[in-house]
């Protein structure tokens, strides 16, 4: 008999051949990844007649619309896996935190790591109740705006303009390693930006509830919870020993920690992008707000409402669904870009709207909402796809039964993300080698060099409205304007 032959030992890397030159290349595969950059040595000729734009000479370029397969960074904070409908905030499952834990130490969690201690709960909850109070002159930027301004424009700018107080925490002003540098005086430094903007997310968000109904704004009180101390700033008008109800309260605690963090949605992405350039923390968050405020990412649970209002009751759920089909219809709420199967937060939220019905009284969407769930659940056509409820399909029945009106549901959503944010931006900032500035790449298909044709030799071209300026219909004031005349009036010169 001869010798065994010997088990082949497989290696952690990939080997790649270029058909294009007949090279062959290696490159190593770490935690499941390869890195885009070892495709830039898969250099090939340039083809005859080849446009001198795709570069072939300076190597192999990775395309993902949508950042479908890229990781940009390696994390520690969230891990999802969409596959079998896993959630999980450094290790602990989101069914325990939501269950067991409250938002603040959900937050210390994410931005540190580790559950607190409780006497290091006690610090970090004095210190994010303490920084909730706005200066008196940010008053003035909320009554700047219009009576009926979306309340996620106003947050937005808010995060802004509060940045603009604070000297100590620009970059631009203390240097770009002012965030980078992991010395005591630094890390104290970037906390206590951390504090402020935890602290001062729901007083804003308050005062942007406020604003456009004309209330005085509130100081934020002592002794209450962070949902609490919101729930007050929102509510109170002269009441003495006001205290929100603890159900509604504790309801969106939960929520707050369903909606924490949820690893580089496009939110999050566009503050570690925006973080990049070393820019203060304040601008981040309020790009972050800015991206949140797009109706495919932080408007999701409006969406749901609106949809259902339009079904209008359960008897005409059958001939929504069947327009869902025809893709005639949208189905919002259902389905996930990362979930292929249930979205574990949506069974935690589930249990929530239960128990805020039974004090707030059920929201006459309910029934239309439970015929449209259990519908697309016994539907083949939804079930292959495997579009079951999300977390916003129920939340934006919870806010509104709340009492929250639809616009202000992406502010609810943007309070508690902040600490999702800052615990990447924080984490980013204190990567091994340093901060990197995110410049991604692209493949030009536009014209190729051309020679400027001055506009007297130019000949008329069938016009396509997509690449030609639109023409603005002008009536009233700025109609009569226009046929008349005046010194300084503007004729073209060409």
């Amino acid at each position: 008999m001869g010798l065994p032959e010997k088990a082949r030992v497989p290696k952690e890397q990939l080997t790649v051949t270029d058909e294009r030159t007949g090279k062959t290349f290696t490159i190593p595969i770490v935690n499941n990844a390869i890195a885009a950059t070892a495709f830039k040595q898969m250099k090939a000729p340039k083809k005859p007649n080849e446009r001198e734009e795709n570069e072939t000479e300076r190597g192999l370029r990775v395309t993902d619309k949508g950042f479908l397969n890229t990781a940009v960074i390696s994390s520690r904070i969230t891990y999802i896996d969409g596959d079998n409908g896993v959630l999980r905030y450094r290790g602990y499952p989101i069914e325990q935190l939501a269950e067991q834990s409250n938002f603040l130490e959900v937050s210390y969690l994410l931005l540190y790591g580790e559950l607190p201690t409780k006497k290091q709960f006690f610090n970090f909850e004095r210190e994010i109740m303490h920084h909730s109070i706005v200066h008196h002159d940010a008053e003035n930027l909320f009554r700047s705006f219009r009576y009926n301004a979306h309340p996620m424009s106003i947050l937005t700018s808010a995060f802004a303009a509060v940045g603009s107080f604070y000297e100590e925490a620009n970059p631009s002003l203390q240097g770009q390693t002012l965030f980078t540098k992991t010395d005591t005086n630094s890390l104290a430094n970037m906390d206590k930006q951390i504090y402020r903007i935890i602290g001062k997310a729901i007083t804003l968000a308050a005062m942007a509830y406020r604003v456009r109904q004309g209330r005085q704004f509130i100081t934020p009180p002592a002794g209450l919870s962070y949902t609490g101390s919101f729930l007050y700033q929102m509510d109170k008008i002269g009441e003495e020993r006001y205290r929100p109800n603890p159900v509604l309260e504790r309801a969106l605690d939960v929520l707050f920690i369903l909606h924490a963090d949820h690893e580089l949605n496009a939110s999050s992405t566009t503050v570690l992008q925006t973080g990049s350039s070393l820019v203060d923390p304040y601008s981040a968050v309020a790009a972050g707000c800015a991206s949140l405020y797009g109706p495919l990412h932080g408007g999701a649970n409006e969406a749901v409402i609106r949809m259902l209002l339009a079904i209008g009751s359960p008897a005409n759920v059958p001939a929504y669904i069947a327009a869902v089909k025809r893709r005639e219809k949208v189905l919002s709420g259902f389905g996930h870009r990362v979930y292929k199967t249930s979205d574990p937060r949506s069974f935690i939220i589930r249990r929530i709207a239960d128990e805020v019905f039974a004090v707030t009284g059920k929201d006459e969407l309910l029934e239309t909402a439970m015929a449209l769930h259990d519908h697309a659940m016994k539907d083949e056509y939804f079930t292959s796809r495997k579009l079951a409820p999300n977390v916003d399909f129920w939340s934006g029945l919870i806010y509104r039964a709340m009492g929250f009106p639809m616009d202000f549901f992406p502010v609810l959503f943007a309070v508690p993300r902040t600490v999702g944010w800052l615990a990447h931006w924080r984490q980013m900032m204190h990567a091994e080698g340093g901060v990197k500035i995110w410049r991604p790449r692209q493949m030009y298909v536009g014209e190729s060099k051309r020679d400027f044709v001055p506009i007297f030799k130019r000949e008329e071209a069938p016009v396509d409205p997509k690449y030609t300026p639109a023409t603005v219909t002008h009536s009233g004031q700025s109609k009569r304007t226009e046929l008349a005349d005046y010194l300084g009036k503007t004729y073209s010169r060409l």
